[in-house]
């Protein structure tokens, strides 16, 4: 009898110390933080652009593009302190639309897991250069009314947006522009020193900047990148009613001359203890060898192109009155 009982006790026992194992596992669980991608709106043959990962806490995350880790941005560390925010410049080859993707190791693996952000998509684009030939600088300029706050950065979408050469005071006037350089290059910021726009009755003219624009109507969601510059009117901003005479302005960078240095000789007098030598009555001279600089292709000043728009009165910007209610 007394073993039989004894047999139970240790059962018991046994039973018990599952049920304590068991709660120390429940109580390791870990959380999962949240990542989110931002930027990426890359253009072919341009300087790299920041894909920026937002995370909730700190760790390294891990860049991809269409599924395939990018090169240098394996393990990019996050910042230290709230937003955790990582970085990687990312500059590809060939345009269309490109799926990104990045995953958080978090510094603090004991209480949180990895997380993989949600799939986020980017039109890379090209640049926007078809135009009909003019020399020296062909260019293609249109207005477009931008709706609420305007960002070079994303708006207006190339093919999606209505040109239209009527304006309200209190709207803002978007002059975009693209074309190319006397050797049939895109115009960039790669090519291009200024880019301007320049209105009667404004003082200081228009910088215009070179963005991605998002998916264009070309098939493939190629994205389209052009010089766009945004005019405010109403209030202090540009008011004046009526025509609305500008002239938009791209001088190229100046291409340098090519020089390089090829082997020279000259003839010097040849001395000793600072006296000229002289055999049989007449003085010596020997050759020295040097490197001469040479131009190989002299230098080409950049190209001026403007476009000024000689539209019939009906067809030209105009700015007019909010109507009476």
């Amino acid at each position: 009898m007394k073993r039989f009982l004894s047999s139970i006790a240790v059962g018991a026992m046994v039973l018990a110390s599952v049920g304590t194992i068991g709660v120390t596992a429940a109580s390791a669980a870990t959380t999962t933080p949240t990542i989110a991608l931002s930027g990426g709106k890359a253009i072919v043959g341009q300087p790299p652009v920041a894909i920026t990962a937002t995370a909730s806490v700190a760790g390294t995350v891990a860049f991809t593009a269409a599924g395939t880790a990018i090169s240098g941005c394996s393990s990019v560390a996050t910042t230290t302190a709230s937003p955790f925010v990582a970085t990687c410049p990312w500059g590809p080859t060939a345009a269309g639309t490109v799926v990104l993707g990045a995953t958080l190791t978090p510094t603090d693996t004991a209480n949180y897991s990895t997380a993989t952000a949600a799939a986020y998509s980017v039109a890379v684009a090209v640049p926007v250069q078809n135009v009909i030939a003019v020399s020296p600088i062909p260019l293609y300029v249109d207005t477009i009314v931008a709706s609420g706050n305007y960002s070079v950065a994303i708006k207006p979408v190339y093919g999606g947006c209505q040109i239209t050469n009527e304006f309200l005071v209190g709207q803002t006037i978007v002059f975009r522009a693209f074309g190319y350089d006397v050797n049939g290059v895109a115009l960039t910021p790669t090519n291009v020193s200024s880019a301007t726009v320049t209105i009667q009755g404004v003082a200081t003219p228009l910088t215009m900047s070179f963005a991605n624009h998002g998916a264009s109507s070309q098939p493939g969601g190629i994205g389209a990148a052009f010089w766009t510059a945004p005019l405010p009117t109403g209030g202090t901003n540009y008011s004046t009613l009526g025509l609305i005479p500008y002239t938009v302005t791209f001088k190229t960078i100046a291409v340098p001359a090519v020089i390089k240095k090829v082997p020279a000789v000259k003839w010097v007098l040849l001395k000793k203890k600072g006296k000229t030598v002289i055999v049989n009555g007449k003085r010596v001279y020997t050759a020295v060898k040097y490197l001469k600089t040479v131009v190989v292709t002299p230098a080409v000043a950049g190209a001026t192109g403007t476009f000024t728009p000689n539209f019939n009165v009906s067809s030209s910007a105009t700015l007019n009155a909010v109507p009476a209610a």
